[in-house]
């Protein structure tokens, strides 16, 4: 079997029906992306004694746990959904080290908020870092997570799966590399991103 000749779509079938052959398959299609996640997190490791070898293999296990949850009517797309299960993976297993350490391991998603499942604060992404930010003036959880429904509301779908790597820590060129597509093509999509979000704040702060 070669990746080349079968579609996500197909290789995922086969994989439902137990096929080794089309999990190795889809190992080595996308094999990179434990690369590419594993360098964010290098640094923090190494910080909490966490050897390459077993970075490696959290790794593997959340690429493991995205093939057995994908489903192909998910908003994301396979590559997509086993870079977040990675993410997700490595980001637990360093904040597990963490604690166990009695330290902080990072900031998470907030306007000051906790929201545990992305790395970064939602104002590095879209913030103008100024004064008169209106990101400043979100501060009750109801409040962030209606944003957050509206920011899938407003994005197109491709957008949207752009959005939800941007805000893992990714930069342009990775996502291209992960998506596949040309990074100015990425580029373009985040700034229309940003475009979207702060039209939705502005409409926010004149209600």
């Amino acid at each position: 079997m070669n990746y080349e000749d079968y579609s996500d779509g197909e290789l995922y079938s086969l994989i439902c029906e137990s096929n080794e052959d089309a999990k190795d398959i889809v190992y080595i299609k996308y094999k990179y992306i434990i690369d590419i996640v594993i360098k964010k997190y290098a640094f923090s490791a190494m910080k909490y004694g966490f050897e390459y070898k077993d970075l490696y293999q959290e790794a593997l296990v959340g690429f493991s746990d995205a093939l057995q949850s994908y489903q192909e009517d998910k908003k994301s797309s396979l590559p997509t959904f086993i870079t977040l299960c990675v993410d997700r993976r490595l980001q637990n297993a360093i904040r597990k080290a963490g604690r166990i350490k009695n330290k902080i391991l990072m900031e998470c998603l907030s306007l000051d908020h906790v929201y545990e499942e992305y790395n970064i604060p939602l104002k590095e992404v879209i913030s103008d870092h100024n004064e008169n930010d209106p990101l400043t003036n979100i501060t009750k959880d109801e409040e962030f997570d209606e944003l957050l429904e509206s920011i899938e509301k407003v994005l197109s779908s491709s957008e949207y799966e752009v959005y939800k790597l941007l805000i893992t820590g990714l930069n342009y060129q990775e996502i291209a590399q992960i998506l596949g597509k040309n990074p100015k093509q990425i580029d373009n999509a985040i700034q229309r991103i940003k475009t979207k979000i702060k039209e939705i704040l502005k409409v926010r702060n004149t209600i």
